[in-house]
């Protein structure tokens, strides 16, 4: 055992453990959730490699001993190299603005870097806060490390949402010529291609790689620097410019330093931002995944447009059913998402001079980038890419749809278009059938112009328009 002091006193640790009685006492208030620090990708990494750069810049700025600084920098490449979850045990429900998980990396990286040093733990040459801590408050660089965890996990769920939209764009490709009946208000509405209905879910998700892109940027903007409330006091002439030129050069990104230090620490906006284009695409993942549900649903007495994989059984009692599961999947992601969001917008509110929320903000966005992450994946390969297109019946809804009607509405009036629409529908027959029934066109027209594949394309009807309207003249 060694024995650790601090401001409330003193406390037995066991000889083994890199971290120190900050992150004891941490560790023994905030047992609550089971998840710490380590779990949340990049967070601690991002920490620790503030600190390198931090004592980089402060050797640089002629306050730090090279001798400490190589230490403290081994025992940060040995940790980047193997972050042992043991070693960082703090909760992600704590208090204190984030003080324990500053706290939890300046004790480890300190009893390592005297453990170099000297061959034993302890603070007799490398101290957590005089020397891993300097030119530093848990206010600048908990934010920092948030802003670069994050960054880093929009980077993973960018590659993932790419990888969505090409899976989209094969069933958009495959479904080009599969004419099936628009539904709006859950009613039937003018023919589409299921290749143009997943045309708007993949230009949906490119819009989101677009906007995620865009966000990513406020991202690299760091308040290091600003110390305990943003007037830098602590710092060292030149340890900003150090600073920011280390943590490019440890991190191989380029970071630049939030415009107002002040604004950087006491707001939290961003994360609202964050987290609506999280949001946003979760959201357009839930309408395609209730939409998949709708299309498939059946196969007998549901829509039964397509056909999606078959994962597993769907019944302890029903034999031969098939449930959606991969979709509920997704629909599911969506809803924790979304409470996610509300936790965030919450916790986005701080007051004075700090937000102290930011645990809860990182372990929000975090684990939607998570689920995002880990469900988009699995809908593509398990349901998006192995979709059937049952086009008989597809082909079948559309000829059988009354409104078909809108071709007569457009050749001729809406009034007779209405009247054969309503004759249609009290008689049981298709449109074409009334249509040739009353004379208005002959048989062959009305198989030209109220082909359900020549609805959807304008150019092909209009084509058609301009063709009988020169044969009228």
């Amino acid at each position: 055992m060694r024995i650790e002091h601090d401001a409330l006193g003193e406390r037995q640790l066991e000889e083994t453990l890199y971290y120190g009685i900050q992150t004891l006492r941490a560790k023994e208030n905030f047992d609550i959730s089971g998840k710490t620090i380590s779990n949340i990708p990049s967070f601690v990494e991002s920490i620790i490699q503030i600190k390198k750069a931090a004592a980089m810049a402060n050797h640089k700025a002629q306050v730090l001993d090279e001798n400490l600084c190589k230490a403290i920098c081994q025992a940060a490449d040995e940790m980047l190299a193997n972050p042992d979850p043991a070693n960082f045990v703090v909760d992600i429900y704590h208090g204190g603005g984030g003080t324990s998980a500053n706290m939890n990396i300046n004790e480890v990286l300190a009893n390592r870097a005297n453990e170099i040093m000297t061959g034993h733990k302890g603070y007799d040459q490398v101290h957590p806060n005089t020397h891993v801590n300097m030119g530093q408050s848990t206010n600048d660089v908990i934010p920092a490390a948030m802003k670069m965890a994050v960054f880093n996990s929009l980077n993973d769920l960018e590659s993932v949402l790419t990888n969505f939209v090409i899976s989209l764009q094969k069933k958009e490709t495959e479904f080009n010529d599969v004419v099936k009946l628009g539904r709006t208000c859950f009613q039937d509405a003018l023919p589409t291609t299921l290749g143009q209905q997943f045309s708007g879910y993949r230009n949906g998700f490119e819009r989101m790689i677009s906007e995620l892109h865009d966000i990513k940027a406020s991202c690299l903007e760091l308040p290091l620097s600003a110390t305990a409330v943003g007037t830098e006091f602590g710092t060292f002439p030149g340890y900003k410019s150090f600073l920011f030129s280390a943590l490019e050069e440890v991190t191989q990104t380029r970071w630049t330093v939030e415009h107002n230090l002040f604004d950087g620490l006491q707001n939290a906006d961003i994360w609202i931002k964050v987290s609506a284009i999280i949001k946003a695409i979760a959201l357009n993942l839930n309408k395609l995944a209730g939409d998949l549900r709708l299309m498939s649903s059946g196969p007998r007495a549901g829509l039964g447009e397509i056909t999606i994989p078959a994962v597993q059984p769907g019944s302890s009692i029903m034999p031969g059913k098939i449930n959606p599961v991969m979709p509920e999947m997704a629909m599911q992601v969506y809803f924790r998402v979304l409470g996610n969001d509300l936790a965030i917008t919450r916790a986005c509110e701080g007051e004075l001079d700090l937000n102290v929320w930011e645990s809860l903000i990182l372990n929000c966005v975090s684990e939607s980038c998570d689920l995002l992450g880990a469900c988009m994946p699995l809908l593509a390969s398990k349901c998006i890419d192995g979709i059937k297109a049952n086009a008989e019946k597809c082909q079948q809804d559309a000829e059988n749809s009354l409104a078909l009607s809108t071709v007569i509405a457009t050749l001729f009036d809406y009034q007779t278009a209405s009247k054969l629409a309503k004759q249609a529908d009290a008689e049981k027959k298709t449109i074409k059938q009334v249509v040739i029934e009353s004379g208005i066109l002959s048989p062959t027209e009305a198989e030209r112009y109220l082909s359900p594949l020549t609805m959807t394309s304008p150019e092909k009807f209009n084509q058609l328009y301009s063709t009988k309207r020169r044969s009228e003249k």
